[in-house]
């Protein structure tokens, strides 16, 4: 299966180093080994790739050569720099990790103007779609999704035995061995409870101070490792907007899953997560592939109206999206919210919905499988 990034990754492999993060298991091996015939390949986590990677021995003959888990190297940014202002890329250098390659800063050099960054996402309906793999149709595959995630081996599998077989073993690698790579960490067993807590309070602002009270930590210590659990993809947050909006909470954020499996909760919880990663996956497609200044938030005011999601553009709203698994009446906070905001469109994604709906005011509701095929954010 081709995925969406490939021909944008092609296309500037021979202008700037690549970096390709994402959670593990999404398939940026694969994504990179895809992109031609003729490539070296070396993992950190090997130990005779190490010596060739200390030796710079890798075959210069190949088009190009792939560094994988580099990050877990010291000062790799600093190795990274030397080849590329040395060498050029002559073969070109394709760098992938289960962490984000762009936020660790520990290292005394930088790569600013020598790397374009890519984020791989799990797959999702609108890739599917794109990809022409929804023979089953939208509406099954939604299903799927829903059930087993977007993790290619489960969803390529199917069923949800071999989903929650393959999610255990997921978690704990993260957890046990990408985790203390990346940082000093010794509170393992405290941040496997804080992803229990996290699976339960999926689409509900987060506060930082009933978590710690829950863990018996600090809210600085909470605030710690939910970074860290950001910065090995297994969690990603969603700030509330504030801009223009009197009365409105600034510092709550919401926090969900990129395995959408791990969420706890009625379908309707599970469907908000589902839409929260889509909507994530396109956004960052528009910055990483496009150039393009998209941005993810939701609001809420402090009288409780709330919106799920919001997608600004060059810091501007332009659409809220609600999501409900079957109320296809109007959402109240999407009428108040719309004005306010001056959004170009407002929708209200439904599971089971008879039809399709528009309104004078501009509201759409829609099939949520049919829409998130699509995903029109005009990017």
């Amino acid at each position: 299966m081709q995925r969406s990034l490939a021909p944008f990754i092609r296309e500037d492999l021979s202008r700037k180093i690549i970096l390709i993060s994402g959670p593990r298991q999404t398939g940026k091996t694969t994504l990179a080994r895809m992109l031609g015939d003729r490539y070296d390949y070396l993992n950190f986590d090997v130990p005779e790739h190490r010596l060739s990677l200390v030796e710079q021995s890798w075959d210069r003959r190949k088009g190009y050569v792939i560094f994988d888990e580099l990050h877990k190297m010291r000062k790799w940014k600093v190795f990274l720099k030397g080849i590329y202002d040395g060498e050029g890329l002559s073969p070109g250098i394709v760098v992938t990790g289960s962490a984000k390659l762009n936020t660790y800063r520990k290292v005394g050099d930088s790569l600013a103007g020598r790397f374009f960054l890519f984020r791989l996402h799990p797959l999702d309906l609108h890739e599917l779609a794109e990809q022409r793999q929804v023979q089953a149709g939208i509406e099954v595959t939604l299903d799927r999704l829903l059930n087993v995630g977007g993790f290619p081996e489960p969803f390529l599998h199917g069923t949800e035995r071999f989903y929650h077989r393959w999610r255990r073993s997921h978690l704990d690698v993260i957890l046990r061995q990408d985790l203390p790579a990346l940082e000093h960490v010794q509170e393992i067993t405290a941040i496997e409870t804080l992803v229990q807590l996290l699976r339960k309070r999926v689409g509900s602002p987060i506060s930082y101070s009933s978590l710690s009270r829950d863990l018996q930590c600090s809210d600085k210590t909470v605030k710690r490792w939910l970074s860290l659990l950001e910065s090995v993809y297994v969690i990603f947050k969603v700030s509330p907007h504030h801009r223009n909006i009197a009365r409105s909470l600034t510092k709550a954020p919401k926090y969900y899953f990129f395995d959408t499996g791990l969420v706890i909760g009625d379908q309707g919880v599970r469907l908000e997560n589902l839409v929260a990663g889509a909507l994530l996956k396109r956004v960052q497609f528009a910055q990483d592939c496009l150039g393009k200044d998209l941005d993810l938030f939701y609001v809420r005011d402090k009288d409780g109206r709330e919106v799920d999601f919001l997608v600004t553009l060059d810091e501007q709203p332009q659409m809220l999206i609600e999501v409900k698994w079957s109320d296809d009446a109007p959402a109240p906070a999407i009428a108040h919210f719309a004005p306010l905001l001056g959004v170009k469109r407002a929708v209200q994604l439904v599971r089971h919905l008879s039809r399709d709906k528009t309104f004078p005011t501009g509201l759409e509701i829609r099939h949520a499988a049919t829409w998130l095929s699509e995903i029109p954010l005009d990017t």
